[in-house]
């Protein structure tokens, strides 16, 4: 999961504060970002709650980062 390694830095919030505001444990958050883990349904709901973020986003097909990108190319000027 990618776009969770994103989303938890570009927030500046370790793996640690994650796992408490989300009630995950931080060895299963790490195992989420190592690829070593897929997530139940519960367990999405609370990471993209704690992170601030759809599901749809913490899962979704185009990184948040390129939707960024993509937004800044888009803007009128």
């Amino acid at each position: 999961m990618q776009n969770l390694n994103y989303l938890r830095t570009k927030q500046k919030l370790s793996q640690a504060e994650l796992s408490r505001r989300s009630s995950v444990s931080q060895t299963y958050i790490s195992e989420l970002e190592a690829n070593r883990k897929q997530p139940t349904y519960p367990i999405l709901k609370k990471l993209a709650a704690a992170l601030g973020v759809s599901i749809a986003e913490l899962i979704g097909e185009q990184s948040p980062k390129q939707r960024e990108e993509n937004d800044v190319q888009t803007r009128p000027q």
